[in-house]
Parts: C-alpha cells; structure tokens; sequence
C-alpha cells in the first residue's frame, strides 16, 4: 500500500515471525545508560519535597491520580508513592508525583495500567490491611515466589448533551449511559518472568444514543495479554513486553488510552525499556487492536494503524529559582505512526462543503517536554514537530507533511493553605494548514491516538488541530473532595483551516473567523472510599457569534463516572 510504513521492526507482520533476543536487547539499553550517565548523581534531586503530609497517610483523593504531572487535587512525597503507601514500584528519581515519569501511565493506590501497581509488599501476610488483599497476592509455591494478582475495573458513566457535536450531531438532547468491566490477572514467575491478560466487556443505552459502535458496545474479549521478562542489570531495572498491552509513555496531551468511550485502546507488539535511578529510555514498536469485530474473543491486529519510536526521560539535578527548589524531569521523544483509511485521511475545504481525501500519512513526532514543581510553582513546557508524508489513495503522488504543537502550563500553588490551592494558565497551539488545495504540504496538527479529554475541553467538540486555546486553571480540594474549574477560550489558528473535534473537521465552510467560543466547565471528584470514585462534569460551550452564524449551536454538557477498582 502506498505510503505503508515499516516502523522500527520491518519484520512485524502478519507473515513473518518476530526474533529478538531478550538478553541483548535489555543489555543494550542498559549500557547505554550507564556510559552515557556515569557521573555520580546529584543527591540533591533525590531529595524529597517538604509538603506538610504525614509519611504514614495517602490522602484518599489522590488514590485515582489523573494524567498529568501538573493541577493534582494534592501533591506527595516519593515515600507516599511507594508501596505500602502507594502502589508505584521503586523507580529511583521516578517516583515523584503521579508515577508518570517512569512511563508507565499514573500510579497511586491505583493505576491507569493494573501491571503497573506493586503489590509484592504483601508477600509477607502482616502487611495485609484491606479486603481485597488476599487477591492481590495468591502465593501458588511455598517459598511465595510465584504468585498471582487479580485485579478489577468497573464504571458506570453517563452523558447529557444539548446539542453534540456543537449540533452537527441530529441527537439533541442525548442521553447515554455506558458500562465497563475490566478483570485481570497478573501471574509472576519468579524474579524474572511475569504474565498479564485482562478481560474486557462494554454496554451502552439510553435515551437518543449515538456513536455506540465498538469503543462502546463490545462482547467479551481479550484486552490485553503480554508476557515480560525483566532483570535488574547494574542500577538499571529493565523489562521486554510482548504482547497485547496499553501504551502510556507519551504526554497525555499526545496520546492516551481512549478513555471517555468503554473500550481502551491496546497495542500489539514488544515493548523495551531501562530505568536507571535518573534516566530511563524506552523503545517500542506496535500494530493497534482491531476492536471492531462483534463476535467474542474475536478483536485481532489494525494493521492500517502503527506506533513506533523511542523516548527517554531525565530526572534532571535540582536547582533554585529564588527561595524555589525546583525539580522536574525532560522528556525527549521520537512517536512515529501511520495511518490508513478514515482515519489517515485529509479534508479538502470549498466555498460550500468541507470534503475528506481518503488516504495512507506517515508521521514523525520530534518534541520535547520539560516539567517541574517548586515549593509554590508548577510549570511544563512542551514543543512538537510532525514531520512526515500523506498519499492520496488511488494515485502514487505524495504530499509532504510539516505541522507543530507548542503546549505550556504555568501555575502557583498554596500547599500550606486549607484549601490547597493552585491557580494557573494553560496555552496551547496547534498548527493548521492549507486545506483548500489537494497538493502541497499538509499542515494540520494531528493526535490521532486518544489525547487525554479534559485536556483541552471536557465535552469533546474541539479537537487538538488548527487550534490556539487559553485556560485560566482553578484547583482545590478539601479531605475526599476536589473541584477543578477551568475556562478555555479558543481560537483557530488559521482560517485556512477547518475547526476540529476530537475524531475530524467540521463542515462549516461559511466560518471565516478565528474566535471559536468559549467552554467553562468544573469537574468535582470525590473519593468515596478507597475502592470508589465517584467525578462530575459539567461544562457551557459558547460558540462564537460567527461559528453560530456558520451553523454551530452552543449547549450544556454533563458527565458522570462512579469508577470501582481493586
């Protein structure tokens, strides 16, 4: 197929078997790290922060830490991150804030990912202390070295929209309701070896539904299933993953796990990565889950849809900025992917419709994040350039791509207050390009893989392309409650360009503006329990006086997740 791409492994495909040496592999990472970063550390950066939280305690809001290192209702210590406190596993500089330095998504009594939660502590039986301990280590040997850890994930979400879709969508308003049930089981075998599956099932209804394809409604099947094996080689814990797994080694404003629909999405293939006390690297290369099927145990491998690349993270030495000890982490990253069909397509604006030209891309994302935390500061910088090519199926003829993302988020906080307040602004911008000519570079920003949601806009109407975005940012919390409110004002970044949702372009040809609207939302989250949260959401979208004339429709947006785990 024209403009297929061959990724990192041009051997992985359906024909031909997949070789590689566990040993060498893990070696290599290894060694490089260590030549590259012998010099004795700064121990300084391993410092903890001097937040006024008993050692012994986890505040209960923070046992679902959401993606983002920056705006959680609290901030912790290492120590409280750690098992028996927290769930991370021990990862040297890593184990700051919500865990996703290491790059293994967020981790507090709980993660985003099951295999990423430590649960090894309770080897010795004294350390039990909740219900659901005994399934958390089943010792299947008696000196306790093989064990198996079940795990669960339950959600009952529903929806209420005015108008979805800012009205394009003809399902005013809509009401949803969907649920969600994760099982898993997570045996390991030894020091060495573990093995990981996990079940997965979706239903949806309601009064005046849409989009309830397969991310929404989905017979039992097979989520994920991957075996690692893992060794600890000098200072560096390193690990191969092959298999079936979710992917979370990227900025959540980048990709994500697909989360406001039931089903998440998994990848298929290996997985390398070497975590050093303050470097760790990762290399990886993967076919997405074809979740489409409607049979049982039938999802197979998309290989219209690949992920490839090579990140690596710096815990980088503390430093001062006035009475500020800062510490932060530099993430530098190379995301490939390719794309075929509906979803690698490009739209084609004229004077009276917006068309979509079907076709295979291929992008290169080069960026950097650098983020941190202070006594009384919070801050990320991010930069991204894709770089690829777009073929237009049925000809031969391709059209380079050049597009950039520059996203920021500055903030102060108040942890010695009540309240423990953070005020900050978010900005963002998202490149857009010519869209009213079949030839030429293509410009517009593209984030195909399930961007974190409420990153941008809670309701989903505006996508991360041709976009410019301010949001004043308000966080607060008080025992188990925390309310965020934030007030993203949007424009287009250029009105050759169309505006975007989360999944495509808009057809609004008649919208020359750049203004967009504005959406204020809150979300309220309450820790019911160790085991229980329970969010809500709600959100105004305010289009514009030229979008509405364009044919846009402001409207009320509602949310609510009650999330079970163990």
């Amino acid at each position: 197929m024209a403009g297929r791409s061959k990724g990192l492994f041009p051997s992985l495909s359906p024909d031909v078997k997949i070789r590689i040496t566990l040993k060498t592999t893990l070696a290599c990472l290894a060694g490089f790290g260590s030549s590259a970063f012998s010099a004795t550390p700064d121990v300084s950066a391993s410092k903890e922060e001097r937040i006024k939280v008993h050692h012994a305690e986890r505040p209960e809001i923070q046992n679902f830490p959401h993606a983002g290192f920056l705006e959680q209702p609290r901030r912790l210590t290492p120590s409280q991150n750690v098992a028996p406190i927290g769930r991370q596993p021990r990862w040297g500089g890593f184990n700051r804030g919500n865990g996703e330095g290491a790059g293994f998504g967020p981790v507090g009594r709980y993660g985003v990912a099951p295999w990423a939660e430590d649960w090894s502590y309770l080897r010795d039986k004294r350390h039990q202390s909740d219900i659901f301990d005994p399934l958390k280590f089943i010792a299947l040997n008696n000196e306790r070295t093989i064990w198996l850890s079940l795990s669960e994930r339950t959600r009952l979400r529903n929806w209420y929209n005015d108008y979805p879709m800012l009205g394009t969508n003809t399902h005013s308003g809509s009401g949803r309701f969907v649920t969600r049930n994760m099982l898993g089981a997570d045996l390991h075998i030894g020091e060495h070896w573990r093995i990981f599956a996990q079940l997965v099932n979706g239903t949806a209804a309601g009064w005046n539904g849409y989009g309830y394809g397969g991310t929404y409604r989905k017979r039992l099947d097979l989520h994920q299933a991957f075996i690692e094996y893992k060794r600890t080689i000098g200072t560096a814990k390193t690990g191969l993953m092959f298999g079936r797994q979710q992917f979370l080694d990227a900025p959540s404003y980048v990709l994500y796990d697909r989360e406001p629909p039931n089903i998440q999405i998994t990848w298929n293939g290996p997985r390398a990565y070497a975590i050093f006390p303050h470097v760790r690297f990762d290399l990886y290369d993967f076919v997405a889950t074809d979740i489409t099927p409607t049979a049982m145990f039938h999802d197979t491998q998309d290989w219209n849809t690949r992920l490839y690349g090579f990140n690596t993270t710096f815990d980088v030495p503390a430093f001062h900025l006035g009475q500020q000890r800062v510490q932060s982490y530099l993430d530098l990253f190379w995301i490939g992917f390719h794309l075929g069909g509906k979803t690698g397509s490009v739209p084609l604006v004229s004077a009276s419709k917006i068309n979509s030209v079907t076709g295979a891309t291929n992008r290169n994302n080069f960026g950097f994040r650098w983020y941190g935390t202070a006594q009384q500061l919070e801050y990320a910088i991010g930069v991204l350039w894709q770089q690829g090519n777009f073929t237009q199926y049925g000809t031969t003829a391709r059209r380079q791509v050049s597009a950039y993302s520059v996203n920021t988020t500055l903030g102060y906080r108040r942890s010695n207050l009540p309240l423990k307040p953070f005020f900050g602004i978010q900005t963002d911008v998202y490149s857009g390009g010519n869209e009213n000519r079949r030839t030429g570079t293509v410009g517009t920003y593209s984030a195909p893989f399930a961007p974190q949601n409420p990153y941008l806009d809670y309701t989903g109407y505006i996508g991360a392309a041709n976009l410019i975005n301010l949001s004043p940012i308000v966080v607060g919390s008080y025992g188990k409650v925390s309310l965020r409110i934030k007030v993203p004002i949007l424009w287009r970044e250029t009105t050759a360009s169309s505006v975007y949702s989360i999944s495509s372009a808009y057809n609004f040809p008649r919208f020359r503006s750049h203004f967009i609207g504005v959406a204020p939302n809150g979300l309220l989250t309450w820790a019911v329990s160790r085991h229980w949260n329970w969010t809500h959401v709600v959100a105004w979208f305010a289009a514009s006086h030229d979008l509405k004339n364009a044919g846009a429709k402001s409207g009320l947006y509602y949310q609510s997740s009650l999330s079970f785990a163990f």
